[in-house]
């Protein structure tokens, strides 16, 4: 507004909580208003008029309640506490005082006929920022218009006089300053250095308006002759909007929000900072690992003044739950609500809508489907049409193009949009769908996490940092005698599996069976076999590849995809990695297609070491591995920490960014055909026999029975290095198969 207004409403306000610099940080109500009408043209002063509000707490009957059916009355102020204003008003709630005062400053200003702009003026931004929206925004009050545009007093006096610090600007010293007379009463002395968190004195607002409107007219006379022409704002509505990754967000403008209800939205966002003005865009909701909402928001106001304004909010409260409220950084915001993909930006385009999230899809789902899914059923009226039709729905895919089964879709109105969550976890196709009100930085984020920014940079350094950079990766000419089997039933056993592979039982190694394990200590739908051969692995493969595997212990029967793998490919998932999917049947690989994942990010389970593997080479330097060898056990031991890989495998290059969810398998004890017996392992072993450590144990086992049923079949120390407390033991047992006395040895 260039135009200079007609008339200036000094206003004051003050809470049953602190004031001063921190009015409004207490989240206490208001109880007083203050206001004098200043005539901009003629440089006359109105009368002062105080608001005073009552809350009535009595149980009135109801013949008191029809006496006193108004709830505001006026008198005059030799009759009411002895008040220097000219009229003093009542009012039982906010939302009648804030009424009474729109319609007595329009009453007023109709009167004086000397114009009809009118806006308010204070003494800094606390009384309508932090006072007055945040209250009326909390009890759902709808706000005058009056409140949504001001003239701060401070920034108009500095204005004049720059050297001015705006934060230690008050009444008291624009007025000393430009030589008005204060008459300070003795119990509020602004130059003593009181407690602001106290109670201000309730002659005080009045006071402060009649100093306030002797500044103004300071300002108007000669020589400042100052033109009221920039009112500072008030956003009535926030703005949705897209950021993108390349905008520059200052550091100074940005918070975090903690503690907000998982169903917030924005618009609940922007409702808790109401009276602060939020860029456009600015809310963005931050989201978990598993795409769900933590509770937590980034907000970027249009400057650091509102910023600050914001941290005062802190532990304020959000319906029963407060919230905290801490600095954040531009790059933090950029993070999260920062995109780049144009197929966002075309569905954000469109402003004024309303998003709703779709989560828990079928992968099959089209855009007919969630049209009809909205479209209303029969005998209903409630009608929740999507915006755009099938441009107004987004789905959410991986970087192959696989859905991930969330969509976004796009309301005209909060009508349709309210209408749309009712629909809430009903059924499209056999699935449920859940339905919750999006923001667009949620749309953004969600893109950003399934399609184009990683969630962590680069895999973490290595345990133990004297080894070698060393590739998982087996090289491309392994020998491929060995079974992946996947898919299994979870209740299938090692005779299911026996009765599955029929005449390839025979050409199973000795302890050649081992079913992989996942975190939980249940069977995955994986297993591996160790085959005599090459070729009968591979007959295996092309004659068992999808047929049916029944399971002994439950009726439930699935297609068993059989695949022919290395023993290389078998240790590397056994100590944690994962074999890609698309495994072939070929003996072949190229470096480009190896079918190999690197090991997840999590700890590893190596397998017991009577596993047949082929010996790795030594990494280690003679003197580097005769320094170690007291503090780290052999190579096939130790937990292998996942790194970048070396350039000569294509599948996930050394600068490339995993942001999968990756899941842990352990391998099971390896079994064996009950009819063939237990056999000892073979005698040449590449490391002497040692102590083994089994983590993971559950706590309800049956203590040493079971962990002698788990470890039977592995051959134990020679007697020369397996001693008892009364001297050898096993001299029957020359294989060392059989664990006669485990008790003494076996530590829980």
């Amino acid at each position: 507004m260039t135009a200079q207004v007609d008339y200036l409403v000094v206003l004051f306000t003050a809470t049953s909580g602190a004031s001063g610099e921190l009015l409004g940080s207490d989240e206490k109500e208001l109880v007083q208003l203050a206001w004098q009408l200043v005539d901009v043209q003629n440089k006359k002063l109105g009368k002062v008029n105080e608001l005073l509000i009552k809350p009535d707490l009595s149980d009135l009957t109801e013949e008191k309640e029809e006496e006193e059916e108004e709830d505001v009355v006026e008198e005059r102020a030799e009759e009411e506490n002895r008040s220097k204003a000219d009229c003093v008003f009542t009012a039982t709630s906010l939302e009648t005082a804030l009424n009474l005062f729109h319609l007595q400053l329009t009453n007023e200003v109709n009167s004086a006929g000397a114009g009809t702009s009118v806006c308010l003026c204070t003494d800094g931004q606390l009384h309508i920022r932090q006072v007055i929206h945040p209250e009326a925004a909390s009890k759902n009050i709808l706000v005058p218009d009056c409140f949504y545009s001001f003239f701060d007093l401070r920034k108009e006096f500095k204005k004049h006089f720059p050297a001015s610090d705006l934060k230690a600007l008050n009444v008291h010293i624009m007025a000393e300053s430009l030589s008005i007379p204060a008459d300070v009463p003795a119990m509020w002395d602004p130059s003593a250095t009181l407690d602001p968190s106290a109670v201000l004195p309730a002659e005080v607002a009045v006071q402060q308006v009649q100093i306030m409107a002797n500044i103004v007219l300071a300002l108007l006379a000669e020589p400042f002759s100052h033109t009221f022409s920039n009112q500072e704002r008030v956003s009535e509505k926030f703005e949705t909007g897209t950021c993108s990754k390349m905008e520059k967000v200052c550091d100074n403008t940005v918070i975090r929000a903690r503690g907000l209800p998982w169903q917030s939205s924005d618009q609940d966002i922007a409702r808790f900072f109401r009276g602060l003005n939020i860029a456009k865009g600015g809310a963005a909701l931050c989201l978990n690992a598993q795409g769900r909402r933590n509770g937590e928001a980034l907000v970027r106001f249009v400057s650091e003044e509102h910023r600050d304004l914001a941290l005062q909010r802190h532990k304020h409260h959000m319906g029963n739950r407060y919230i905290e409220v801490y600095k954040a950084t531009g790059e933090d915001f950029l993070k999260i609500a920062g995109g780049t993909s144009n197929e966002v930006a075309m569905f954000l385009s469109r402003e004024d809508q309303i998003i709703v999230r779709m989560r828990g899809l079928p992968f099959t789902a089209t855009h007919e489907q969630v049209l009809n899914f909205f479209s209303p059923g029969e005998g209903l009226k409630e009608t929740c049409p999507v915006s755009g039709g099938k441009d107004g729905i987004l789905f959410v895919r991986y970087p192959d193009g696989r859905p991930t089964g969330d969509a976004f879709v796009l309301f005209a109105c909060e009508e349709h949009a309210q209408c749309a969550l009712r629909k809430h976890k009903e059924i499209l196709g056999r699935r449920y769908i859940e339905l919750f009100k999006s923001t667009a930085a949620e749309v953004q984020q969600v893109l950003n996490r399934y399609s184009s920014a990683p969630l962590i940079p680069v895999a973490p350094a290595p345990l133990v940092s004297i080894l070698p950079t060393v590739s998982l990766l087996p090289p491309p000419g392994s020998m491929r005698d060995c079974l992946r089997l996947r898919g299994l039933p979870y209740t299938a056993s090692i005779e299911d599996i026996l009765t599955f592979l029929g005449e390839f039982t025979h050409d199973i190694r000795p302890h050649g069976v081992h079913m992989v394990l996942n975190q939980q200590g249940r069977p995955s739908g994986d297993c591996f076999i160790q085959m005599t051969s090459a070729e009968r692995a591979l007959q295996a493969s092309q004659r068992l590849h999808k047929h049916v595997m029944s399971s002994q212990r439950g009726s439930n029967s699935r297609y068993v995809e059989v695949f022919p793998c290395s023993a290389e490919e078998m240790g590397l998932v056994l100590m944690g990695g994962s074999l890609s999917h698309t495994h072939t049947h070929t003996h072949t690989r190229t470096r480009s297609g190896t079918g190999l994942s690197p090991p997840p990010c999590k700890s590893r389970r190596l397998s017991p070491p009577s596993y047949s593997f082929t010996p790795a080479p030594p990494v280690l330097q003679t003197e580097a591995a005769a320094a170690a060898a007291a503090l780290y056990p052999p190579m096939g031991q130790v937990l292998l920490s996942p790194r970048p890989l070396p350039p000569g495998h294509a599948y996930y290059p050394a600068s490339a960014q995993l942001y999968m969810n990756y899941t842990a398998y352990y391998p099971s004890p390896p079994g064996s055909p009950t009819t063939m017996g237990f056999f000892p392992s073979p005698s040449s072993l590449s490391s002497p026999g040692g102590l083994v450590r089994m983590p993971g144990l559950t706590y309800n086992s049956n203590g040493v029975k079971d962990l002698i049923n788990a470890v039977q079949g592995y051959q134990y120390a020679p007697e020369d290095a397996l001693m008892h407390a009364h001297g050898h033991v096993h001299a029957h047992d020359p294989a060392g198969t059989l664990l006669t006395q485990p008790k003494e040895w076996v530590c829980i």
